[in-house]
């Protein structure tokens, strides 16, 4: 997995919140990649193709 696309992946996710399996395929994050970032704790599966940042930034 390339850092670069599983950053923009984390940074997607943490500026709405909420992200869909298409909203990351749009900006070229494979979707093989979301198993393995759920793998390493830096997203959540909170539903069917919804994923959520695992560690929210602190404010």
């Amino acid at each position: 997995m390339r850092k670069r696309d599983r950053d923009r992946a984390v940074a997607l996710a943490r500026e709405r919140g909420e992200v869909r399996t298409r909203d990351l395929s749009d900006i070229g994050v494979p979707r093989c990649y979301l198993t393995r970032m759920c793998d390493e704790g830096l997203l959540i599966k909170v539903g069917y193709g919804r994923y959520r940042v695992a560690k929210p930034e602190a404010a």
